[in-house]
């Protein structure tokens, strides 16, 4: 017989009655029923019910033993009394009967409870991961983050593409975020960086003839920490094609990730048309680029309806030049508790209010009531109603003012109104590809122009579009996005290096600079580039959404705490007086 085991936990079955076998696990629960153990015995499989009595000669050593601890144990299975049978798991009609114990590894007293739901401090969870990742919702969103993976690669090998790995230590590029910077030991004074992503690389990859590339990258970006993103590292899947067009890369990826969404997303509707969305009007009807389409709320502009009205705040407001009134319908909305609590949302947001009108049946008819109601007049509130399919029982909200400053806001409340009236489907998988982004964004406190999405795109209308306005150049850019998360970005690539060098002008990189930052492409450019394009799946949001939580570290196996600590192993950590002189690096205190 095996050293350890000749089963696991959860491959005996009622068949199995009267063998002698040998088990392996973590100590799961003990109840003492007078005299009589029942231990619970958990590997990575599942879960097998063992028994001690006073008869057995493992009794006293099974008396000792204590939750988490590591164990063997031989014994002979046994049938369950009918009544005793626990049709919750596989093994769930036998129980092994203790002949002989094992401790392999016994354990201190524990920091959290591995056995139930309990809820333990995030500090401590991360902490103590190891035990963390021994509870079952945590083996099991692992287990479905491995499969997920395991399903990418095969739809991928299966759709054409070939698996390249691309280099972890490179050069800094302009990614959108922050370089986690890697000192060289060799070239003193000078530094790698972690990449943000194989933008570079996979575009090199097509440049030198190979048609299509994906991998399973690591991506670093020193960023600030958010419930759906890492602050340090994360994966994504990542894709590029050569002699391609937009359509052809979202024809190329809604099998794969739609696909993965109907093997993994345990029932829950998976929608198979996903639309094109333009960037101006996600923004113009649901306030975000990322929005949750299982909310059928869409919010309007309803300024000329507001425009030298009796309502005298958005009326003034209207009179500068840049602002606007938009419209949050609320469908079974129409009651004034629901509109002042949505009011009070507001307020905690940041701003002062939203105005709102609801709508009630009085005498046969359909009366508009609330205070923008009674300014507004009978008219214009029957002209908003009637544009906004709204009857009795229903109301609206509305946000006045530049629509940069209100949009997020205004994205928030459309996703608590949704999910407060029961507007927003909970077991649905809802896409959308959201296209034509703004190449360029000036920055409101120095004015300066800057690249507001990848740098490497091609902008619409090749290099006549980059000789107006900057901020009026849309790019092949697009993003997917899936229940309020975006979860693919990609565009089709600049492949010409006039085009490429006017954009990067643009934004205020000389032609010298681009050559010394980005040699290796401008080099390749010169060669014979064949157009291309691609994009990148976030894997962890993904398997997020998959597994069903709002918090990314959920899906992580070691994730990193909100101040982009690793509680676990100690890091960041202070490097010794040795490693900084052979680095020729010295740390400044700060003031």
């Amino acid at each position: 017989m095996h050293r350890y085991r000749s089963h696991t936990c959860a491959a005996l079955r009622k068949s199995d009655v009267g063998r002698s076998v040998r088990l392996a696990g973590w100590v799961h629960r003990i109840r003492d029923h007078g005299g009589l153990l029942f231990i619970d015995l958990r590997d990575h499989y599942g879960i097998t019910q063992l028994l001690a009595d006073p008869d057995s000669p493992a009794f006293a050593a099974a008396e000792k033993l204590r939750a988490e601890w590591v164990v063997r144990v031989d014994g002979e299975v046994r049938a369950r009394a009918p009544e005793l049978v626990n049709p919750k798991i596989p093994t769930g009609e036998i129980e092994l009967f203790i002949r002989e114990l094992e401790v392999l590894g016994p354990a201190e007293e524990l920091p959290l409870q591995v056995f139930g739901d309990q809820d333990y401090p995030e500090e401590t969870r991360l902490r103590y991961r190891f035990l963390d990742l021994r509870r079952d919702r945590m083996q099991r969103n692992m287990a479905l983050r491995s499969d997920v993976i395991a399903s990418m690669r095969r739809r991928m090998w299966q759709a054409g593409f070939r698996e390249f790995q691309t280099p972890i230590i490179t050069a800094s590029s302009p990614e959108g975020a922050r370089d986690f910077l890697v000192p060289s030991r060799l070239h003193r004074g000078k530094f790698y960086a972690l990449p943000q992503a194989p933008q570079i690389f996979k575009q090199l990859i097509m440049v030198s003839g190979f048609d299509r590339y994906f991998q399973i990258a690591p991506c670093f970006r020193d960023e600030d920490p958010r419930a759906d993103r890492s602050p340090t590292d994360f994966y994504q899947l990542d894709i590029e094609m050569s002699f391609v067009t937009q359509e052809d890369v979202f024809a190329t990826v809604q099998p794969v990730l739609q696909g993965i969404f109907e093997e993994f997303g345990g029932g829950r509707k998976v929608d198979a048309e996903w639309p094109r969305i333009p960037y101006d009007q996600a923004l113009r009807e649901f306030g975000t680029d990322k929005p949750d389409l299982r909310n059928p709320i869409r919010m309007q502009d309803v300024s000329d309806l507001f425009r030298g009205s009796g309502f005298a705040i958005f009326a003034r407001l209207l009179e500068q030049p840049g602002n606007e009134v938009r419209a949050i319908p609320a469908p079974r909305g129409g009651s004034r508790a629901f509109c002042d609590r949505m009011n009070a949302f507001a307020q905690k947001e940041g701003l002062p209010g939203m105005g709102y009108i609801f709508w009630r049946e009085a005498g046969g008819a359909t009366e508009a009531a609330g205070p923008v109601a009674k300014a507004l007049g009978p008219e214009r509130t029957e002209a908003l109603r009637q544009r906004l399919g709204l009857g009795a029982g229903d109301a609206a909200f509305f946000l006045a003012g530049r629509a940069a400053v209100f949009e997020p806001v205004a994205a928030r409340a459309r996703n608590v109104i949704g999910e407060e009236l029961g507007l927003t489907e909970k077991d649905r998988f809802a896409f959308a590809w959201i296209t034509d982004f703004p190449m360029y964004e000036k920055d409101p406190e120095t004015g300066r122009i800057d690249f507001s999405h990848n740098p490497f795109s091609m902008p619409q209308g090749g290099i006549e579009a980059l000789s107006g306005d900057p901020l009026q150049v849309k790019g092949y850019q697009y993003d997917l996005a899936c229940n309020g998360y975006e979860i693919v970005s990609g565009a089709i690539r600049n492949h010409k290096l006039d085009i490429m060098l006017r954009a990067f002008a643009l934004a205020g990189y000389s032609e010298e600079e681009v050559r010394r930052r980005f040699r290796g492409m401008v080099n390749a450019f010169r060669f014979g580039a064949p157009p291309h394009g691609g994009c990148a799946a976030g894997i962890d949001r993904i398997v997020m959404l998959l597994a069903d939580t709002a918090n990314i570290r959920e899906v992580i196996l070691f994730p990193m705490n909100q101040r982009a600590e690793d509680l676990m192993l100690g890091a960041p950590s202070e490097p010794s007086n040795e490693q900084l002189r052979e680095l020729g690096l010295r740390i400044v205190p700060q003031d």
